[in-house]
């Protein structure tokens, strides 16, 4: 009973990986954090100065 679960444990660690690799990951709906007073531009890609405040 013991072989079993070690058996199975490592099957699962040794799929997780693959698991994971298969959801994929979406670079190109990453969240962006700017600095108080600047805002994100989507023209340049970067923080730019907040202009309304």
């Amino acid at each position: 009973m013991m072989k079993l679960g070690i058996a199975l444990a490592t099957a699962t660690l040794a799929l997780l990986p693959s698991i994971a690799l298969a959801a994929g990951c979406s670079h190109d709906k990453q969240a962006v954090s700017c600095a108080i007073g600047t805002i994100y531009d989507a023209a340049t890609g970067s923080c730019v100065v907040d202009g309304t405040t």
